[in-house]
Parts: structure tokens; C-alpha cells; sequence
């Protein structure tokens, strides 16, 4: 199917900032999933581009002339499939081991993954398949109840969260079972207006290959998933983040809209 994705991200701030510097991930890279017919980014200002440590495609927006606003927007067209089939990796799969300040497993989430450990192990897909709705059973998908720097202990805690907070939990669990898990930010075509278009899942390497997981929607990613970056956890995957000099108080707008293309 082809997906239209229009993401708009709107930073407003109190004071005059001097300086700042985006780091944008915000391209999707072609893939057996997934290829661009189209994408577009409406900066300020040129950015550079590279690829990150990850493989992600990244783009640094440097604004070094006073502003109270950054506007960036995101666009184009993409082919999807239900083809998830590993590509090229730019990191050996035991990488994602590696624990992170927002993943790191308290006890509630070791004794959650150790109650799915024997399922996982006679059935990989099955079993991480019970795990995810399982968190998704103890953590209702509430928006508003959990910040950027909720950590997945912090989520399962409080028992509700968004996707971000499922897929921290979900590869917090998987890592304590010595199984690698990593972060991946995406789009979501979706009629559910509960969940924005702008996703969060999780990918986990099993039975030779990696898995992915959306929680939220207690579901595999199929063809109406699209995938932008992936990371240790949401800091390394955001599709926007970045630092700023001056400003004062910051006001953020951020909309992305995924709809189906039309096709001739």
C-alpha cells in the first residue's frame, strides 16, 4: 500500500534563543518493508546529513542567528508491505543488549519477563507475543500520565503510559532475558484517534532474525507501520530532538498525519 505522511513540528519560545541545533530523524530509509516514492523536509535552513551510529538517517539543523521559532516539516509518499525481512544492519544484534537510563529493568519488570522466559524460549514469536499483552494488559494506553523521561520501571509503576512507555517496558523485559530489543519510531496508519500517527514499537532478535512488537496495539508492525529510526531507546530514535541557547520557556506543536494514498 502507499502512505501519505505530512509531520509538522512547531517549536515556540518565551525569549530571543541564540543558537540551537536539531537533530532530526525524520527520513525513513528504503527497505524490503518499505520504499520512498517521495520525501520532502521543509527547514529553516539547510541542514547536513549523515547516518548515525544506529544506521538512522540524520539531519543537523544549525540555526546560529537570534529566533523564538523553528518550524520543521516532514513529507512524502511510501510504499509499504507486510515484507519485514531483515535488511543490512549496522550493528551486530548483541549491541542492543546494552542497558539504557530509560530501559533499565527494576525488579516488578524482571519478575514480568521471568513469568514469559519458558514460553519465549519454547516459542519465540508466541511467547514474546503473550509478553506484549501482557504489558499491554498492565499498562493501559493513557495519554498525558507520562513525560519524555518516564523510564519503563516508572510506566509499569504507575500502569499506564503511552507507546513510548510500552516499548521501553517491552525491551526492559526482553534485555533481562539476555534477548536483544531495540526502540523504533515510526507512523502508524490508524482509524483509532487515540493513538497519534506518530508511533512507537519494539524489535527484538529471536530465532535468527529480529521481531517486531507494536504494543499498543497488541499487534505485529504490518504493512501500515512505516519506520524511521531505531535506537537503545526513545533518546536515540526521537524523529526531533535537539539543544538551544536562550529561549526562556518553550512551547512545542507537534502533528503527523498518515493517511493512504491514492492509487491510479
Amino acid at each position: 500500500m502507499q502512505l501519505t505522511i505530512d509531520h509538522e513540528t512547531v517549536y515556540r519560545y518565551d525569549d530571543i534563543v541564540s543558537h540551537s541545533t536539531q537533530y532530526l530523524r525524520l527520513t525513513p530509509p528504503d527497505s524490503g518493508h518499505q520504499r520512498i516514492l517521495s520525501w520532502q523536509l521543509e527547514l529553516p535552513v539547510a541542514a547536513s546529513e549523515s547516518t548515525d551510529a544506529y544506521g538512522n538517517i540524520l539531519h543537523v539543523l544549525t540555526l546560529d542567528t537570534p529566533h523564538s521559532e523553528i518550524r520543521l516539516r516532514a513529507h512524502g509518499v511510501v510504499e509499504t508491505s507486510d515484507d519485514w525481512a531483515d535488511e543490512d544492519e549496522a550493528l551486530p544484534p548483541p549491541v542492543f543488549l546494552r542497558g539504557s537510563a530509560l530501559t533499565e529493568p527494576d525488579d516488578a519488570i524482571r519478575a514480568l519477563a521471568a513469568g514469559h522466559a519458558n514460553a519465549i524460549a519454547a516459542n519465540p514469536e508466541a511467547g514474546l507475543a503473550a509478553l506484549m499483552l501482557a504489558i499491554a494488559d498492565a499498562m493501559p494506553y493513557t495519554s498525558g500520565v507520562t513525560v519524555a523521561e518516564t523510564t519503563a520501571a516508572q510506566a509499569l509503576a504507575l500502569g499506564a503510559g503511552v507507546c513510548q512507555d510500552h516499548s521501553h517496558v517491552f525491551i526492559a523485559a526482553c534485555r533481562s532475558l539476555g534477548l536483544p530489543a531495540r526502540y523504533v519510531s515510526g507512523y502508524l496508519l490508524s482509524d483509532r484517534d487515540t493513538h497519534v500517527a506518530s508511533h512507537a514499537w519494539a524489535e527484538v532478535h529471536a530465532a535468527g532474525c529480529w521481531l517486531g512488537f507494536d504494543i499498543s496495539n497488541r499487534m505485529r508492525p504490518d504493512r501500515h507501520h512505516l519506520k524511521l529510526a531505531v535506537g537503545l531507546d526513545y533518546s536515540d530514535a526521537s524523529p526531533v530532538r535537539g539543544v538551544r541557547r536562550g529561549g526562556g520557556s518553550e512551547a512545542l506543536q507537534a502533528h503527523a498525519r498518515v493517511t493512504e494514498a491514492d492509487q491510479q
